[in-house]
């Protein structure tokens, strides 16, 4: 879990799943308060995030899933280079991956 931060204001929260036994690692969860968003600290977030995955054993994949619909934030994920898996993980949230 790692707190996201904007000099000194807390701005948001992000989990990661980091298995290095099983090399799988996935963006669990990416938070940016209401007043912060737009501000482009989700994308800074999410690129410090993919960069510390690069640096994980054997990490080949970096996966995050959202939900589908109108508000998705696929569009965020696709500009990141995250593309759909084609699995669902539940019947309204999509499964997207990152090849590293």
């Amino acid at each position: 879990m790692r707190a996201i931060y904007a000099d000194e204001i807390l701005v948001g929260f992000m989990m990661l799943g980091n298995n290095a036994e099983k090399p799988h690692y996935r963006l669990v969860r990416l938070m940016i308060a209401g007043s912060h968003q737009g501000q482009g600290y989700g994308s800074c977030a999410a690129e410090l995030a993919i960069e510390y995955v690069r640096t994980r054993p054997g990490a080949v994949e970096f996966y995050t899933s959202c939900e589908t619909g109108e508000g998705s934030p696929e569009p965020f994920y696709r500009k990141l280079g995250f593309v759909p898996t084609g699995r669902m993980q539940t019947e309204t949230e999509m499964e997207l991956v990152l090849k590293l």
